[in-house]
């Protein structure tokens, strides 16, 4: 005997993306970035700790190109977090939640997010 379908409903193929699963979709994965980026921090800090020469052999990897990437999207997503955690506070206060105004604050967001990642490497001279 075949076991019963079940409804394929919502199913993630059918829907077309719109920019609110999008963002959200990116503020968790912004979320979990962090979460493994703060290890990365940690280690930073422990080499800081350990001395001048565990420092200098963690900084190598930090100056790498591929290292200063991951801290620009470090950077990026402790931004878009922020700035979409804060579009989240005003929904819990249930203001913007018309669909003029969740997609607008979508675009803030997202904007918000990139000049805030621009100014901090640009001012980090």
């Amino acid at each position: 005997m075949a076991a019963p379908q079940g409804p394929l409903s919502p199913h993630l193929l059918i829907y077309k993306p719109q920019l609110t699963s999008l963002l959200s979709i990116i503020h968790r994965a912004t979320g979990v970035f962090l979460s493994a980026g703060a290890l990365l921090l940690c280690v930073w800090l422990m080499g800081l700790a350990m001395g001048p020469d565990t420092y200098s052999g963690i900084s190598v990897y930090i100056r790498h190109p591929l290292g200063r990437l991951v801290l620009l999207l470090f950077t990026f997503s402790y931004n878009y977090h922020l700035c979409n955690g804060i579009r989240h506070l005003f929904w819990d206060m249930g203001k913007g939640l018309e669909l003029k105004a969740t997609y607008l604050s979508g675009y803030v967001v997202v904007a918000a997010s990139i000049a805030l990642t621009a100014v901090i490497w640009i001012a980090r001279v």
